[in-house]
């Protein structure tokens, strides 16, 4: 029986080391006091473990190397990793966008299933062990250096060592560090996924407000290059929420980007105007500022009355024809110029990290160091919300440490 020891306590981590413990020995180590940290902050802290449509439209939320993962998501798929959970005590349900969550909104139930299931594997788990060296023999990995001095030797490696993002919950970028001294090329980590800032002066007016429903359009020098449907959150540098950090995916340096939010996307320009005729008409005797309250959240009446240029103090029923289609347009077209993202640390998901090229599709197996596989957000590979990045993590877990291959 051959001895595999696994970097990383994360999603990937924890299933590298759950399906290698059928047949190996198994040593999981983890450099904090606890298992999947970043699974408590997913999904706000619901864990969105995966997400519900057919494995083959995947790739379209996969703008990071999604060929490379072909293998990995067939191999263990969302209905796998449905199953998995169903199956053993812990039901899920789909919610808008596919998006899978524990019927019970409780991250730990998900990190629960996993900390059961290394223990029915008799995965030996040794939390704050942190990898700080690995010593290289023969084109091999021998063994792993702890931040306490201690060495442990293995057969089989498998590292899971996450990206950069959210360096709190362990991902500190460690892995490049190792996988750059087995020879691996590094694509430069950056973030994904990560909150948007924007240059409007008066943004601070916003902070906190969440918005349902709307349609953001990202622009590139006026061209939209990315839309999409749902929720975002003001905050005191910009932006976040779902469709925000998506957006953000598409943010390259040296290129001038606009955010377009539609607050009513579900209306046509002409409804829109029947609709607020029919307020103003309620709302003719009063002042402009006081006549949006039924369309708008209370926070934004304000900074749209401010920016639709249009006197707060006017009386509603002195509001011209030309004015109020100029308000329809800004309900529908409120625009943002981006100044830049929020740091890595910050992000979600980093995208970047070791070549696709020199790992092994099929087995996670770096080509250039045979006993060792990488899996999770260490490689070079990532995608939009929606539980993609949780399952990727998961599917190159399960095969990482299912196709072991020890030379004699």
């Amino acid at each position: 029986m051959a001895k595999v020891i696994v970097i990383g306590g994360g999603p990937a981590g924890m299933m590298a080391a759950i399906t290698a413990a059928k047949t190996n020995e198994v040593v999981l180590l983890e450099g904090k006091e606890r298992l999947g940290r970043k699974l408590y902050i997913t999904g706000k802290g619901r864990c969105n473990i995966t997400n519900a449509k057919d494995i083959s439209e995947f790739f379209d939320y996969i703008p990071g190397n999604p060929t490379f993962l072909y293998s990995a998501l067939y191999t263990f798929t969302n209905e796998d990793v449905m199953s998995m959970f169903n199956n053993n005590g812990v039901p899920l349900k789909v919610e808008r966008g596919d998006r899978v969550f524990p019927v019970s909104d409780k991250s730990s139930d998900i990190i629960g299933l996993f900390q059961k299931l290394l223990s029915q594997e008799s995965v030996d788990v040794r939390l704050n062990s942190k990898v700080v060296d690995i010593t290289i023999e023969d084109s091999k990995l021998k063994e792993v250096v702890l931040s306490s001095g201690d060495t442990i030797k293995g057969d089989y490696f498998i590292f899971a060592t996450g990206g950069k993002s959210y360096p709190l919950t362990g991902s500190t970028g460690e892995g490049y560090k190792f996988a750059k001294k087995m020879g691996h090329k590094i694509i430069e980590p950056k973030a994904s996924l990560v909150p948007i800032i924007l240059k409007e002066a008066n943004i601070k007016e916003l902070q906190g407000l969440s918005l349902k429903n709307v349609k953001v359009n990202l622009l590139r020098n006026n061209k939209v290059i990315y839309s999409d449907l749902g929720e975002m959150l003001f905050t005191h540098f910009g932006a976040s929420g779902p469709i925000i950090l998506s957006a953000s995916r598409h943010i390259k340096e040296n290129n001038k980007y606009s955010i377009s939010i539609n607050l009513k996307p579900a209306l046509t320009e002409e409804e829109l105007d029947t609709r607020i005729q029919k307020d103003f008409k309620e709302y003719s005797n009063k002042d402009y500022k006081n006549s949006l309250d039924d369309l708008l959240p209370k926070k934004l009446i304000n900074y749209v009355v401010n920016r639709s240029g249009i006197s707060p103090d006017k009386k509603v029923h002195s509001i011209t024809k030309g004015e109020r289609l100029s308000l329809v347009k800004l309900l529908q077209n409120l625009t943002f110029e981006v100044e830049g993202l929020r740091p890595i640390a910050e992000a979600i998901v980093t995208a970047g990290g070791i070549s696709v090229k020199e790992i092994n599709p099929s087995t996670m197996q770096s080509k250039l160091i045979s006993n060792v596989s990488f899996c999770g957000e260490l490689i070079d590979v990532d995608a939009f919300t929606g539980g993609y990045n949780v399952q990727i993590a998961i599917s190159t877990g399960y095969i990482a440490g299912k196709e072991i291959s020890i030379d004699a």
